[in-house]
C-alpha cells in the first residue's frame, strides 16, 4: 500500500496537471514519433501506451516541437508508473524531467512536482524491496530536484533505510573516494559532489557500523577528510 504522503502528492499531481497537453506536437517523426504517437501529446487525458510513454520520458528535448509541453501533458501518467514500479529506466538517457525547467511552471504545478518527487524517494527507502534499486532512484530524485538536499534530509534512519544506504555507499564509494561522479548518467555540479561527500562522511558510518559493517563505515568516514588526507590516514597500512 502506498503512504498517505505518496497517495496525496499523485492526486496533486493529477489536479495541478490536469488537461495539459502540447498542443503543436509534431514529434520527432522521421526518426522515432508517428503522427499516431503524436496525437496522445495533442490530446488531453487519454491514457498513452506504457511503450510509448517510456520512449517519450526518454528521449531528448529536440525530439519534441515543445519538450515542457510534453512533459507537463505526460506528467499524471509518469508519476503513477514512476510509483507503480512500471515505468522502465532506459539506462542510456535520463528521465525527461531532468531536462525541463519544472521550476518555472506555475507555483502550484512546480510544486506539485517537487512534493511527489520527495515522496516516491521517501516511499522507497521506507520499503524492503522497492520498485527500483535504490541508487537508481535516488540518482533519479536528485536529478529531477537538481540537489542532493532534500533527498538526502529524507534519508533518516530505520532499518530499511540503512540497508538501502550501505547498497548505496558499497556501489558509489570508490568513486567517491577519488573524487569522482559515481556512475550517474546525471552530472551534478562540484559542490553538490561535494555536498553528498559531506553528508556520508558525517552521517553514513554510524548506521553503517549498527549493521555490523565496520570495514565500510572506516573506508565511508574518510569521506569527510580533505582529498590528500584520505590517502594518508593510518586506515590503509592496517
Amino acid at each position: 500500500m502506498r503512504s498517505p504522503d505518496l497517495t496525496a502528492a499523485l492526486g496533486e499531481v493529477d489536479v495541478a496537471f490536469n488537461g495539459e497537453t502540447s498542443p503543436a506536437e509534431s514529434g520527432c517523426a522521421r526518426h522515432c514519433c508517428t503522427a499516431e504517437d503524436a496525437a496522445y501529446l495533442r490530446t488531453p487525458d487519454s491514457r498513452v501506451p506504457a511503450e510509448l510513454l517510456n520512449r517519450f520520458l526518454h528521449k531528448g528535448a529536440h525530439h519534441f516541437t515543445d519538450h515542457e509541453a510534453a512533459m507537463r501533458r505526460l506528467l499524471p501518467q509518469c508519476a503513477r508508473a514512476m510509483a507503480d514500479g512500471t515505468l522502465e529506466d532506459d539506462g542510456y538517457a535520463p528521465h525527461g524531467l531532468t531536462q525541463a525547467d519544472w521550476r518555472s511552471w506555475p507555483d502550484r504545478q512546480a510544486r506539485a512536482v517537487e512534493t511527489f518527487v520527495r515522496a516516491w524517494w521517501r516511499e522507497a527507502l521506507g520499503a524492503a524491496e522497492p520498485p527500483y534499486p535504490v541508487p537508481d532512484l535516488f540518482e533519479t530524485a536528485c536529478a529531477i530536484l537538481g540537489e542532493v538536499t532534500g533527498p538526502l534530509a529524507d534519508w533518516t534512519p530505520t532499518t530499511d533505510s540503512d540497508a538501502h544506504l550501505a547498497a548505496c555507499v558499497e556501489q558509489w564509494l570508490d568513486d567517491l573516494l577519488l573524487d569522482r561522479r559515481p556512475g550517474f548518467l546525471w552530472e551534478p555540479p562540484t559542490a553538490t559532489l561535494t555536498e553528498l561527500q559531506t553528508w556520508l562522511g558525517a552521517h553514513a558510518p554510524a548506521r553503517l557500523r549498527s549493521l555490523g559493517l565496520t570495514d565500510l563505515a572506516d573506508r565511508t568516514a574518510l569521506l569527510a577528510l580533505p582529498y590528500d588526507a584520505r590517502w594518508n590516514d593510518p586506515y590503509w597500512s592496517r
